[in-house]
């Protein structure tokens, strides 16, 4: 079946009992067993439920995975999959991801005891350096938060599994769409859910897909027992938003391409960051790795405009925190989403106190590109 069939049809699409072609929701906490001792397929909401159990089947079909887990927020499923790990361990990880997973890196996990080294993840022999005898775990983002660098998926995961570490990579600005990090060597897939699979800015999810069995049913042991799970409602709402999923990245996707020409003439524009750029270093391997480019672009102004004028004159594009869905939405992330990161390491990275990240809906190009046009007046 080809990828945008299974986006309908995949996992389990519909219901045997009634025939409904939707998975309904159940709203229901516990089940009646039939038997003292038995094992029923579903005893309490916890453990499993039969509408989380079909997204979950549906993203570990679409990442050809072996289990898939639902949570109630992709940092829920990013501090579930660091529970895999053990005080005194060490993990590896790319220096430019999501600022919550920095947060929760460098200010709860830390104190637990695991142990983080960051690192540029394009750089491969940076990566090797940092491998240390009780390192357990290499975690990136490919393309990267929010400066869209493309690492070597394939490269980083021969290098860890040499090493006997697992590869963990967050594939939320991807999507199983464009990127199957499972395919390129990766042991672990996270979603914030809430941002393209789902589409809509209507729910709050996270998920991960693992590559073998048996580290399926250890995650899913940890899922039950933290039970930071995903209800029933949004299970079905995520469901919903994943049919429609192909139709909307090649929404995304145009547009996107649109807006970097526009940028790229734009005597306001300094620099801009989108692995669709065949000038960007990673551009041959965001080819090879991905099917498109995808809906993020990230740019900085010219010295000397005013970045808050220009945000604030915006009439169509929302400011607003979040990305991936079906309206454009534009934020500043060394004030919002990256503001957890402290201003030293995040300029150390690249992250300036001028850089824009847009998410670029799937309105109209023409309108988009005459609200962008109109606000670089105003800068």
């Amino acid at each position: 079946m080809k990828f945008d069939s299974k986006l309908i049809h995949g996992g389990i699409s519909s219901d045997k009992t009634t025939g409904t072609v939707s998975v309904p929701i159940y709203q229901v906490s516990t089940y009646k067993q039939t038997e003292l001792g038995g094992t029923p397929a579903y005893e309490y909401s916890r453990t499993g439920n039969p509408t989380r159990h079909a997204l979950e089947q549906l993203i570990a079909e679409l990442e050809n995975g072996t289990r898939g887990l639902a949570f109630a927020s992709g940092s829920a499923a990013i501090h579930a999959v660091f529970n895999l790990f053990s005080k005194g361990d060490h993990v590896v990880v790319g220096n430019d991801v999501y600022g919550g997973t920095f947060r929760l890196l460098n200010t709860v996990l830390n104190r637990l005891g695991l142990e983080f080294t960051a690192v540029d993840t394009r750089d491969l022999k940076a990566v090797k350096q940092a491998i240390q005898p009780n390192t357990k775990a290499l975690y990136l983002e490919t393309p990267t938060n929010p400066l869209l660098h493309v690492s070597d998926l394939s490269s980083l995961a021969d290098l860890a599994h040499a090493n006997e570490l697992l590869v963990i990579v967050d594939n939320t600005f991807a999507t199983p769409y464009l990127q199957r990090p499972l395919d390129l060597g990766a042991d672990i897939v996270v979603h914030s859910a809430s941002k393209y699979l789902g589409g809509h800015s209507d729910l709050v999810a996270g998920l991960a897909v693992t590559k073998s069995q048996d580290l399926g049913d250890k995650l899913a042991y940890l899922q039950n027992a933290i039970g930071a799970i995903l209800g029933p409602q949004d299970s079905w709402l995520l469901s919903r938003g994943i049919k429609t999923l192909a139709v909307r990245m090649r929404a995304h996707n145009e547009n996107t391409r649109a807006i970097f020409e526009f940028l790229q003439k734009h005597k306001k524009v300094a620099k801009i960051y989108y692995p669709g750029d065949p000038s960007a270093p990673e551009y041959e391997l965001a080819k090879k790795q991905m099917r498109d480019f995808g809906g993020m672009i990230s740019f900085e102004l010219v010295a000397g405009a005013d970045v808050k004028a220009f945000i604030e004159s915006l009439q169509l594009i929302t400011l607003a925190e979040s990305l991936g869905s079906v309206e454009s939405l534009i934020e500043v992330p060394a004030i919002m989403t990256h503001g957890a990161i402290p201003r030293a390491i995040r300029l150390k990275d690249g992250i300036s106190d001028e850089l824009i990240r847009l998410s670029v809906g799937i309105e109209a190009k023409e309108d988009l590109l005459q609200d962008l046009k109109q606000a670089l007046k105003w800068a």
